[in-house]
């Protein structure tokens, strides 16, 4: 294995303090390191049964028409000006929210290639396996 591909494999393996450095001045709530596990699982069960949007235009679309759920927003954004209106607009519907360090993670979570800035994970119905995940979540992000 060749140096480059060496610093490639240990870049993409950051600690969880490594993560929280590179977050925002407006992620707050932020998940602690624990609380982040959590919501990576829910999102991975989620979109595994459907129950997600992700992506800015998608989660907007979905609030604007009524949908509830737990969002879950990366705190490494950049520009601030992409996400900056999300959480003002979950708080005007109550739907609660909490920030997690990596927008890489999330992504991976969400079952895409590419990097999320957020995701909405649908209020889940009586079948749903992670609904446990769920509930801790949104009680630990009002």
């Amino acid at each position: 294995m060749s140096d480059t591909e060496d610093k490639a494999s240990k870049g993409s393996s950051k600690t969880y303090e490594e993560r929280v450095k590179a977050v925002n001045v407006i992620s707050h709530p932020l998940a602690s390191k624990k609380s982040t596990k959590k919501a990576h699982k829910l999102v991975k069960k989620a979109a595994g049964q459907k129950q997600i949007r992700r992506g800015v235009k998608e989660v907007i679309k979905g609030i604007r028409k009524g949908e509830t759920g737990l969002a879950i927003l990366a705190g490494d954004i950049y520009p601030l000006d992409v996400i900056s209106h999300i959480p003002v607009l979950l708080e005007e519907k109550d739907i609660p929210y909490l920030f997690v360090p990596s927008k890489q993670d999330l992504g991976a979570a969400a079952s895409t290639k590419r990097p999320t800035s957020v995701v909405l994970v649908r209020t889940p119905k009586k079948d749903f396996e992670g609904k446990d995940l769920y509930d801790a979540l949104s009680k630990e992000a009002k």
